[in-house]
């Protein structure tokens, strides 16, 4: 059976990670669909400075520091090879950390993946969505499959 060339360039999963709970799930899920599959690991963290950084079109405010938000979503990618350690021996791990919308940036980094795997809510927006925007976003435009990931704790809550 023949396979086409975009099979052969699909070897990674793709995972978005911004620290919290459910990106903490997809992580998880990510990692265990990468090594079942024999695919590589892509982790991608995305950050952005809010529109309240920019007070008046004047530049940024002196509250928000790019510099200090970078590396806090190093540190947040950095967390995440730490979770993958104990639980992912001889899979092919790469981070990602960029600036820009969550969501594109996703898009942007699964343009060549299997898989996406994004959590259903993140550290964003109001915590009782069930579906977040970076997911919505990502099921909608992503160029592949999107795995959306709801934390444990969420089992059977109504609301």
């Amino acid at each position: 059976m023949s396979t086409s060339r975009g099979e052969h360039e699909r070897r990674t999963v793709v995972v978005g990670f911004d620290g919290s709970e459910h990106a903490r799930a997809a992580l998880e899920l990510a990692a265990r669909e990468a090594a079942n599959r024999g695919l590589s690991l892509r982790v991608v963290t995305a950050w952005h400075l809010p529109a309240a950084a920019f007070a008046l079109g004047l530049g940024p405010a002196p509250a928000f520091d790019p510099h200090e938000i970078e590396q806090a979503a190093e540190a947040i990618a950095a967390r995440a090879l730490e979770l993958l350690q104990a639980d992912a021996s001889g899979l092919a791990v790469e981070t990602r950390v960029r600036e820009g919308d969550p969501a594109h940036v996703l898009v942007e980094e699964a343009a060549d993946a299997a898989t996406l795997v994004v959590g259903s809510r993140g550290h964003g927006g109001l915590a009782g969505v069930l579906l977040g925007s970076v997911s919505q976003h990502c099921a909608a435009h992503a160029g592949c499959p999107v795995v959306i990931v709801h934390a444990p704790d969420e089992g059977g809550e109504s609301g």
